[in-house]
């Protein structure tokens, strides 16, 4: 959560800089956000029709363990987990091992 507050304040320190140069923001504007937001929203209803089409119930606690990891992303612990040290072939950026938030296919 700390790294989230960091990176926060630093965006807010460069608008303040950018505002004091009167010098207009690389942002995005709003709609461009709000686009973005809906194909992150697109991309949970392909799983979640999967798993009500499979006949099973879609509780909160199905939810916040499938799906929210892939929503929010990971939080950064300031650790290197155990057995993913330099060269190993997994994480993120190797396509390996980075996708745990959809259940095997049946």
């Amino acid at each position: 959560m700390r790294m989230y507050l960091l990176s926060l304040s630093a965006g807010v320190l460069v608008g303040v800089v950018y505002s004091l140069l009167n010098v207009r923001s690389p942002a995005p504007p709003i709609v461009a956000l709000v686009g973005l937001l809906g194909i992150l929203a697109g991309e949970q209803m392909v799983p979640v029709l999967r798993h009500m089409l499979a006949g099973s119930p879609l509780t909160l606690g199905w939810f916040t363990e499938h799906r929210l990891p892939h929503i929010c992303g990971e939080l950064p612990t300031g650790t290197i987990p155990t057995g993913t040290g330099a060269g190993t072939g997994s994480g993120p950026g190797t396509g390996q091992g980075t996708d745990r938030s959809d259940p095997p296919a049946a």
